[in-house]
């Protein structure tokens, strides 16, 4: 027999959690190898950055896209610079809000879905303006050019002084998980 531990871990059955389910499909669609972390929430890899859906079950079903980066210590240091352009960003940016606890860096984009929502579009969008959200943060946190943080919507690994420090799993934008 062998040994149960070493099973796959295999998703919870669909009508449990039918708006994670949704996304767990979405995400292997898009070739992503989704992982669902101590919390509920689904982990994956975009542009070499964990990214995480929180799907909230109910009659509203919400899902929660984010992401979170350590900010240098050069940028922490400033409080008021910090929530300036946390304000400055969410006010420029539509369908994201940005914040700062503990000196990571919060980026999230959030959607009621409804049975009919195009779910993989929601994920791609709501992927794809949170990565443009930290550029955009960390070029005007720095107070860098456009685009010297980094190209096509991420931090580069070329980059000097505009990448966001590690993400919550220690991480680097731009360098990829450990």
């Amino acid at each position: 027999m062998s040994d149960p531990t070493s099973l796959p871990n295999f998703p919870p059955p669909a009508n449990e959690h039918p708006l994670r389910g949704r996304v767990l499909d979405v995400l292997v669609d898009m070739g992503a190898q989704p992982n669902i972390d101590n919390d509920g929430d689904v982990a994956f890899q975009a542009n070499e950055q964990t990214i995480f859906i929180r799907a909230t079950e109910g009659d509203l079903p919400v899902m929660r896209v984010f992401g979170q980066w350590t900010l240098p210590d050069e940028v922490a240091a400033d409080a008021a610079k910090v929530s300036a352009t946390c304000n400055e960003v969410n006010l420029s940016l539509n369908c994201v809000k940005t914040g700062v606890a503990n000196n990571t860096l919060v980026v999230t984009s959030e959607h009621l879905v409804t049975p009919g929502a195009d779910v993989a579009t929601l994920v791609q969008v709501s992927t794809s303006i949170i990565l443009s959200a930290v550029q955009l943060w960390h070029e005007r946190a720095l107070g860098l050019e456009p685009g010297q943080g980094g190209q096509g919507g991420q931090a580069g690994p070329g980059d000097q002084g505009g990448q966001p420090g590690p993400d919550a799993n220690g991480s680097t934008p731009g360098q990829g998980a450990p």
